[in-house]
């Protein structure tokens, strides 16, 4: 099954498939074709340039796309779209003076969406699931990392992985699943961490990799949650079960958990808000790629990631949403890329190369998502009519998204 776009304005993140995520100047640069067409075969692209070499196709879907921007679907490398209820009473004490950290000591936070999924079953734990996962594809995302670590304790982890698993053979867009069981100490071992750590090393990580309900693993490095060598055994533990490792590191306080996480080889380190020379000296160079979350830092009134200074360093950065119920409870990455300009100083050109290509690689997808390129999938964002790409993130709050399509297909 053939389909046509015609008469693009702007063609945008246009890619040969050796990039495989875009660093430091070449993040100003956004690769278009002005006046273009691109014609995608049963979900994928196969042909695109200039509207002059637009081949003949009567018998096809044509998609007239006059005055309109293409470009990839979101991609969004981190989130925690899995979780039972809210937590708006929490957003209210917030709003009368209550810290984060003095919120989760008692009770709140992590703890507090732990006891309520729990309690929740699977069918609708899935089905409140299912309406964000909707919700976010028709803000225009093609492929999403969720988190699991709001259970806590094994059967309601993997009751977590389980969602994800079913969300991802249901739904088209790709769907990336990581291990959070160090996301927070629950109440019953909050006398006796070690042995929660001991926990999840022997029994669950072994457990989580033999009935294959995750890529990666990832941990929340943080005071009072786990410590730089804590995070290291856990790690280490999903390495040698075939675990890609990720972590939570720098929201705070620096530890030392981005070294680690290079060292260890992880695919990305995740919120960095707070960050010193060692950890841009860690990063510069390797594989591991910087995840920015500025919905957190806005929701809660925290510091926001440096990621003018980490772009500038040459070091490779995504935009991710961070959707959760307590810190950032919106999976609306056309925001992320609008915070991403005018809080943290980048221009729309790195905001979309962070939110498309980087975003992939930070899901190790990039093969497949986040350019266009042939040979990819066909997750793309029709934009309204608009006057540029610049218009994404100067109108934070309108979605300037006409058509999503996913696979090709309109969503």
């Amino acid at each position: 099954m053939k389909k046509i776009f015609v008469n693009i304005k702007g063609l945008l993140q246009v890619l040969d498939n050796s990039d495989k995520l875009i660093i430091g100047n070449r993040m100003k640069e956004l690769s278009k074709i002005d006046n273009a067409f691109l014609l995608i075969e049963d979900g994928i692209i196969i042909d695109y340039g200039p509207m002059e070499n637009c081949p003949s196709l009567n018998s096809i879907e044509k998609v007239d796309s006059k005055n309109r921007y293409l470009l990839p679907a979101w991609c969004d490398s981190h989130s925690h779209i899995v979780y039972s209820g809210n937590r708006e009473k929490e957003f209210v004490q917030r709003i009368s003076g209550e810290s984060y950290q003095t919120i989760a000591k008692n009770g709140g936070g992590i703890l507090n969406s732990s006891n309520i999924l729990r309690e929740t079953s699977f069918e609708e734990l899935y089905n409140q699931s299912s309406k964000r996962i909707e919700e976010v594809i028709k803000l225009g995302t093609g492929a999403i990392e969720i988190k699991s670590g709001y259970g806590l304790e094994i059967e309601a982890e993997i009751k977590m992985l389980e969602v994800i698993k079913q969300l991802n053979e249901n739904y088209d867009i790709s769907i990336k699943s990581t291990f959070l069981a160090a996301h927070a100490v629950p109440k019953e071992y909050q006398n006796n961490k070690d042995e929660y750590i001991k926990k999840i090393i022997d029994e669950w990580i072994p457990r989580v990799a033999k009935e294959k309900l995750a890529s990666y693993i990832d941990v929340f490095c943080e005071k009072e949650y786990f410590s730089v060598q804590q995070t290291r055994r856990i790690l280490e533990c999903g390495i040698r079960h075939g675990l890609i490792p990720k972590i939570h590191v720098n929201q705070f306080n620096h530890l030392g958990g981005v070294s680690l996480g290079v060292e260890l080889g992880a695919l990305s380190v995740d919120h960095l808000e707070v960050m010193e020379k060692e950890d841009y000296s860690a990063l510069k160079g390797s594989k591991t790629i910087a995840v920015a979350l500025p919905n957190c830092s806005f929701f809660l009134r925290l510091p926001f990631c440096p990621a003018r200074e980490i772009i500038d360093k040459n070091i490779p950065l995504a935009l991710a949403s961070d959707y959760n119920p307590g810190s950032a409870p919106s999976g609306n990455m056309n925001f992320v890329i609008s915070l991403a300009c005018s809080q943290m100083r980048l221009s729309p050109e790195e905001a979309i190369n962070a939110s498309t290509i980087n975003g992939a690689y930070a899901m190790g997808l990039s093969n497949k998502l986040g350019s266009i390129t042939e040979g990819k999938t066909a997750n793309l964002i029709l934009t309204k009519p608009i006057s540029s790409y610049s218009m994404i993130p100067y109108s934070f709050g309108n979605t300037l998204i006409e058509k999503v399509y996913i696979n090709g297909k309109e969503a």
